[in-house]
């Protein structure tokens, strides 16, 4: 403990399982909520997860006072935030409803931000001393990897930068969310499975961030635990609501863990993401052993109890054992699930290093990465991953 005063704190209420949607018309009215703008992507649209959500809508309100935002990106810029914002002044609205990915839902909550302060410039968010009061939010993912529904930040790219923020703050988190595995059933199994391999990420790389929180800890291990169960079941059946339901829940635990931070894998993700428009799921999963690799030469031991959550027996190995160990089965599940490529496979290509070792540079999350890194650890590791 580097400070005899360590601050916890827990996320929103949730409801969990099969046909939970069916609640939203109840809550709604709870929060207040009579004209909601639902905010998504474009791809949604023509899912079953969506015309469920619309036929919730319609039973709740006969009259159909809800208006929908669909253009978010993949990787949300500053439009997905200003278009919605304004629809919601136009019409009236009073809550917004997030359904889709961790694009739709980082998009969402980030919404309410300029209705307050319309207008505003993302650059001055840390100046602004109120975020109180903001529209209430209800997150429904239909994918089970960011864990944005459960978290406090928004990461937008900015148009004056063309880089990610993170934009976080307490107000920012939702009042409501809603975790349906029959929600989840649509998602490609490429997709469920580089989304899977965003929350093991975070739960790995949470847990061996070296600030103090227990908590976060425990919860980090047990997402670990949950996501190597369920996750090759959900790729290999998308109608398997145990697994489905199992991703759904590890991946908002990944969300609450990253409270403590996280390490130099989200650091090499976030400009793949801005720069060469690369899923940040996958991002991370090219990137993980690598590091992995890169931090266990450095502080050996690191990932023994990851390897235990894994179901590895390696409590009375050596700490390279333990740790050799442990990386190999990473690397083979990733590849299991199709994620043993190379940055070059998805066009990322030699002259864009310096642009990406410069933004990952500039990423804070490396600062809390279980060792420290340097900008010319961030360029072999591109390399190596390259």
């Amino acid at each position: 403990m580097s400070s005899p005063v360590a601050t916890f704190s827990f996320p929103t209420p949730t409801l969990f399982g099969p046909r939970t949607l069916g609640e939203l018309p109840a809550r709604m009215k709870l929060l207040g909520i009579k004209r909601p703008l639902v905010v998504t992507d474009a791809g949604l649209l023509d899912t079953d997860a969506f015309r469920a959500l619309g036929r919730t809508l319609g039973e709740a309100n006969r009259n159909r006072r809800w208006f929908l935002y669909s253009g978010v990106h993949p990787n949300p810029i500053e439009s997905d935030v200003r278009e919605p914002a304004a629809l919601f002044q136009e019409k009236h609205c009073d809550g917004v409803i997030a359904i889709g990915g961790g694009s739709a839902l980082d998009a969402g909550k980030a919404t309410r931000l300029l209705v307050k302060r319309p207008g505003f410039d993302f650059a001055k968010f840390y100046d602004e001393p109120d975020w109180s009061d903001l529209a209430p939010f209800i997150a429904i993912p239909t994918t089970a990897g960011t864990g944005s529904e459960a978290g406090r930040s928004s990461v937008i790219t900015l148009d004056a930068t063309k880089r990610k923020a993170v934009l976080f703050h307490p107000e920012l988190l939702a009042k409501l969310v809603i975790l349906d595995p029959e929600l989840t059933v649509g998602l490609p199994p490429k997709l469920t499975a580089a989304t899977g391999a965003d929350a093991l990420t975070h739960c790995i790389e949470s847990f061996t961030c070296p600030a103090f929180h227990p908590m976060c800890d425990g919860i980090a291990l047990e997402g670990i635990r949950l996501i190597v169960d369920a996750l090759p079941r959900a790729v290999r059946d998308g109608k398997d609501l145990g697994a489905r339901g199992k991703m759904l829940v590890a991946a908002a635990m990944g969300a609450v863990a990253f409270q403590k931070d996280l390490g130099v894998v989200h650091s090499l993700a976030h400009p793949l993401s801005t720069i060469c428009g690369m899923h940040h799921g996958l991002a991370n999963a090219l990137c993980l052993v690598a590091s992995l690799k890169f931090c266990a030469v450095r502080k050996p031991g690191l990932y023994r109890r990851v390897g235990i959550a894994c179901g590895l027996d390696v409590m009375k190995c050596s700490d390279a054992e333990a740790d050799e160990r442990t990386i190999a089965f990473i690397a083979e599940f990733l590849a299991s699930l199709g994620l043993n490529t190379k940055l070059r496979d998805h066009g990322v290509k030699p002259e864009h290093l310096d642009a990406l070792v410069a933004q990952a540079w500039d990423d804070p999350c490396h600062k809390t990465n279980a060792v420290p890194v340097t900008a010319a650890d961030l360029r072999e590791l591109y390399l190596t991953c390259l």
